[in-house]
């Protein structure tokens, strides 16, 4: 089996791409950071204009139909430039939103970018508390620990901010902000506000909107992944030493062409789980595709900082903004103990 994008996906993502190049995106990361969303929202918008937000929403919600595919092409430039905000949220959110009140507007307001939405993923696997999101502490055993409240990502700027809590969709309630690895990731923890849905269907939209927020997490990590390499190729070509490009010495070379192979054997299995959307095997196929592509972004997000050196992880340096969001994006939607657990239970 050959897989590759069609002429219209290609241009797409190369769309995207160029809205992103035009945006110098490190300035709205730092203004996202520091608490001005301004350019982040117009960015946003900028997004939607391009038809990122409209491949999560389906047609009669006045989107463009949820299409796996293009989302994924999309997420992977959005990862690439790494574009802050709740983007992977608010495809989440018009999951659920899809399947347990379809009369909303709000579908219609994320496929046009006047709508952002957030919510405190819903758990993985079939734990009763929330997963742990980026910036919480490690607990001894991330699977049964008990991780409450939940996080919902930037809960200032958007609306709704939702969560699940048992059989019930409800508006959350933020509190102040706390702290991430990535500054610009602000975490707010919610409490349970209104109620939205009741009933059986809710954990089973919970959990098909889970899935469709860790698949475009996981192209975000493949696009992220993918921008460090090429920075630090381009690096490893321009700085010197002994006389000769560090480039030239095998033990960069190595490292760099190491990050290659686990980035392209990430890349298809992210694919293959978009792919594999609406059928049985969706859940096992996206969290086969967390584990690579953490994995492979954040050993690349190391290995970039290894060949800058102290420059790598200093606030003034751009790379720096990309490495914090690598290790972030590792644990966010599900750490990749999680879903090696999921899949060995899928498995068994």
């Amino acid at each position: 089996m050959k897989f590759v994008l069609d002429a219209e996906q290609r241009l797409f993502g190369e769309t995207v791409d160029k809205v992103l190049a035009q945006a110098a995106v490190p300035g709205v990361i730092r203004a996202w950071a520091g608490g001005d969303p301004g350019p982040g929202l117009a960015l946003w918008r900028s997004l939607a204009g391009a038809g990122v937000f409209a491949v999560a929403v389906p047609e009669r919600a006045g989107g463009a139909g949820v299409l796996p595919v293009e989302l994924v092409t999309a997420f992977h430039e959005l990862g690439r430039h790494g574009v802050p905000g709740p983007c992977a949220e608010t495809v989440a959110v018009a999951a659920l939103l899809d399947r347990l009140t379809p009369d909303s507007p709000w579908p219609a307001g994320i496929a046009d970018g006047t709508v952002v939405a957030t919510l405190a993923p819903p758990p993985t696997l079939d734990s009763p508390t929330p997963p742990l999101d980026a910036g919480t502490p490690t607990p001894p055993d991330p699977l049964t620990a008990a991780r409450t409240p939940p996080y919902a990502l930037d809960a200032d700027v958007a609306a709704p901010v939702l969560m699940v809590a048992g059989a019930q969709l409800r508006a959350g309630v933020p509190g102040g902000v706390r702290g991430s690895l990535d500054p610009a990731r602000r975490l707010f923890p919610v409490t349970p506000g209104d109620v939205l849905a009741a009933g059986s269907e809710v954990a089973a939209a919970a959990g098909e909107a889970r899935d469709l927020g860790t698949l475009v997490c996981a192209a975000q990590l493949t696009g992220l992944g993918r921008r460090l390499l090429e920075v630090s190729v381009e690096y490893a070509g321009t700085r010197r030493q002994f006389g000769r490009p560090i480039g030239e010495f095998q033990a960069v070379r190595h490292q760099l062409a190491n990050a290659l192979v686990e980035l392209e054997y990430a890349r298809p299995l992210v694919y293959g789980a978009a792919l594999a959307h609406g059928t049985p095997d969706f859940a096992r196929e996206v969290s086969a595709a967390k584990v690579m592509a953490s994995e492979a972004a954040y050993r690349t997000a190391r290995i970039a900082l290894q060949v800058h050196g102290a420059i790598g992880y200093t606030d003034e340096y751009d790379l720096s903004l990309l490495i914090r969001k690598a290790r972030a994006l590792r644990a966010a939607w599900g750490s990749p103990t999680e879903h090696r657990a999921r899949l060995m239970s899928a498995l068994s």
